[in-house]
């Protein structure tokens, strides 16, 4: 993905859902079967995020530098600052890499002012639904850096902490889906069922994660999302998390995590069964995370140790295919179903051949 030069910026929406193919497969997946104006709200959304994301994985910047730009990053975004997005991207440029060395990530965060631009197109009632979320997310980023300042990098130390991570990464995403959701005549006991069940949704694909990719974590990003309190209680310390010498007990944390992730799947499944299809909205576009979510802890539970080597732990290409393909015919009434059937073997071996 190529960057922009930087100056003042025009808003360049197709720009942006470029941008996200770049960085996320999954967000790529959802925003592709989402219909518009919920694609490019939902495109939007998440490119906010992920300029803060970035910043806050950035093991090259100080925990104190990185604060600050988190702070001044919130306050650009937060209509009611004084801030100006021009503001955020001058204090990141000495930290940005140079623009032949940029990732997709970096080149998304030399593109904030576009993304910022083209977000303040939207209507007023959008902008609204989608600020406090992403706000939240940054706040508690600045606050996570700055409590594991220390250590470099983030260092969970129990499950509560996990989980307070994990609502400010995703959990706020389910808020910021389900205020786009329930704008319009959306019965309260509906909006009820989706603000209940949204944190949850977030959580459970957030410790998806957390569980699948250990490895990268900690050697590419200085992160250790599982938890100290669950590895010491297998004699690891969060500093050997990867070390070959440790890796049956460190596999245990990995599966107990993934079995905390596992607790979220019912709530999750019924924010889904609860969701309108309005505004652009469709099934397909949050059933491929969840069935792929479900996919991959199967994966984890049988061999968790692989979470811990550069291998990671992954659903295999040919099911990804196979569950996009189902996707796109799945009822509020089959997801269960569909759900049960990947929990047991690869959707792709499960499925009957196309006539």
């Amino acid at each position: 993905m190529s960057g922009r030069e930087y100056g003042p910026t025009d808003a360049d929406l197709q720009w942006c859902h470029e941008a996200v193919q770049g960085v996320s497969r999954t967000f790529a997946l959802t925003v592709d079967v989402l219909e518009e104006p919920m694609a490019s709200h939902i495109c939007l959304g998440y490119l906010l995020c992920r300029v803060a994301d970035t910043v806050e994985d950035a093991g090259h910047i100080p925990p104190g530098t990185q604060r600050s730009l988190l702070e001044t990053y919130r306050d650009a975004v937060d209509p009611d600052e004084q801030t100006d997005i021009a503001a955020f991207r001058s204090a990141v440029d000495e930290w940005l890499p140079a623009p032949s060395e940029r990732t997709d990530d970096w080149v998304v965060v030399a593109e904030s002012p576009t993304i910022v631009a083209t977000f303040e197109q939207f209507a007023p009632e959008v902008r609204s639904a989608i600020v406090p979320p992403v706000v939240e997310m940054v706040d508690g980023m600045a606050m996570f850096v700055d409590r594991h300042a220390h250590c470099g990098g983030l260092r969970i130390d129990d499950r509560d902490e996990l989980e307070q991570y994990c609502y400010y990464a995703a959990g706020t995403v389910g808020t910021l889906i389900t205020n786009l959701l329930t704008r319009g005549d959306v019965a309260d006991e509906r909006v009820s069922r989706l603000r209940d069940t949204a944190e949850e949704f977030g959580l459970l694909l957030q410790l998806v994660n957390v569980s699948k990719d250990v490895y990268d974590d900690y050697t590419e990003e200085n992160n250790v999302y599982l938890p100290a309190e669950w590895l010491a209680a297998e004699g690891v310390d969060q500093e050997s998390v990867v070390d070959p010498a440790h890796r049956d007990s460190a596999a245990r944390v990995v599966g107990r995590t993934a079995e905390y992730a596992r607790s979220f799947l019912d709530d999750a499944q019924m924010y889904l069964e609860s969701m309108p299809l309005t505004h652009g909205n469709t099934m397909e576009a949050w059933t491929v995370p969840y069935l792929l979510a479900v996919g991959t802890l199967r994966e984890l539970r049988s061999r968790p140790e692989d979470a811990l080597t550069e291998a990671g732990v992954k659903v295999s290409r040919q099911e990804v295919f196979a569950v996009m393909a189902v996707a796109s015919d799945v009822s509020r009434e089959s997801l269960a179903e569909l759900r049960e059937t990947i929990a047991r073997t690869p959707y792709h071996r499960a499925a009957e051949p196309a006539n």
